[in-house]
């Protein structure tokens, strides 16, 4: 009797062609998904890796100034004790010249009076080197102190640390306030009221209170940018300046009084300035009011489009590149929609951060 012979059916094959290639399609999306989660856990960690190392650096900046802090206010306890010491003793030699002096009369009230006034000038001294001591445990690792207007001085996100850091502030016409027609009456005005405008006072009272923020140990440079990029101390062109050097921020406020916003807006003359300084910058700050209304050369019309506008704000963010973080405070300007977005599209591509202050900030 012949072996019966099972016949195949083809259907049950394809079944299985179909259950195998589902097999093996789920795990080909398994070891995907799986490579690409590894790969984001190692760029996490790069990043975190990243942020550890800055923090420590700020950790091991705030332990050295508090060191020196520390060191300095040992010292100006020591001074402090030595002249009371001499307090007490010219305290003694009074009362034993009242008591009664046998010599002269004339030279023990002259002795006396000259006591008297060694006396109140260390006194004064005592009282000088208690307020400085108030005033850097006030301060703590900030260059100076800053009070707003009804102290509204509201955290803001800003990234203001850094070791080089530079200021670019926007000069300009525009400026002046923050309507179209307004910004054409006041650009016509003499230097003094152009410098009384409103929005202009907003932005130097927002400039002065990132210098109060800045830390002791940094060195910075402020930039003032229209048509041209100049410094704001003509005699520190691609210099940093030392944020704790004497008298440094009263030479930045005096030539802040002495400026009136004119002229156009060229951000990639202002972004030229990044190259120009060396070591280079780790931090930007930029105050502006909207797109540049030119690129690297003057237009040849007297009226530009939005359109040519972003083009030239787009050409000087090339220019830049991403490798500084770029912290924009944007006063806005009617009729320039598109700037909010695109200098928020630069904090993100830089990795830097992006504020609209109130008129009362800070």
């Amino acid at each position: 009797m012949a072996a019966s012979r099972r016949t195949v059916n083809p259907i049950g094959m394809a079944f299985l062609d179909v259950m195998f290639c589902g097999f093996g399609a789920v795990v080909l999306l398994v070891m995907l998904l799986s490579g690409l989660a590894v790969t984001a856990r190692k760029e996490a960690h790069i990043d975190l890796r990243g942020e550890v190392r800055s923090l420590e650096r700020a950790v091991n900046s705030r332990e050295r100034i508090l060191d020196e802090r520390s060191t300095a206010l040992t010292a100006a306890r020591a001074q402090e004790s030595a002249i009371q010491t001499l307090i007490a003793a010219t305290r003694a030699d009074i009362r034993r010249l009242a008591a009664g002096d046998r010599g002269d009369p004339t030279a023990a009230a002259d002795r006396v009076a000259a006591l008297r006034q060694q006396l109140l000038r260390l006194n004064a001294e005592v009282e000088a080197l208690r307020a400085a001591a108030r005033e850097s445990a006030a301060r703590g690792d900030k260059v100076r102190t800053f009070v707003g207007d009804g102290e509204r001085q509201y955290l803001s996100g800003l990234k203001v640390g850094g070791k080089r850091i530079l200021i670019l502030l926007d000069a300009s016409a525009s400026m002046l306030d923050r309507t179209i027609v307004n910004v054409i009456r006041l650009r016509n005005m003499a230097p003094e009221d152009r410098r009384r405008a409103a929005k202009w006072t907003h932005a130097l009272r927002t400039t002065q209170w990132l210098l109060s923020n800045l830390p002791a140990d940094s060195q910075f440079q402020i930039y003032i940018f229209d048509t041209t990029a100049r410094p704001l101390l003509k005699d520190s062109a691609g210099q940093w300046l030392a944020a704790s050097q004497d008298g440094i921020m009263d030479r930045i406020d005096t030539a802040l009084g002495e400026l009136a916003p004119q002229g156009g807006t060229s951000l990639h003359k202002a972004f030229a300035v990044v190259s120009s300084l060396l070591p280079r910058a780790d931090n930007i700050l930029l105050l502006t009011d909207g797109l540049p209304t030119q690129g690297a050369n003057r237009p040849r019309r007297a009226t530009v489009s939005g359109e040519t506008r972003l083009k030239h704000f787009r050409r000087a963010v090339d220019r830049l590149g991403s490798a500084v973080p770029v912290n924009t405070i944007l006063f806005p300007m009617e009729g320039d929609p598109v700037a909010a977005v695109a200098y928020w599209q630069l904090a993100t591509r830089t990795k830097g951060s992006f504020l609209t202050p109130t008129a009362d900030w800070p």
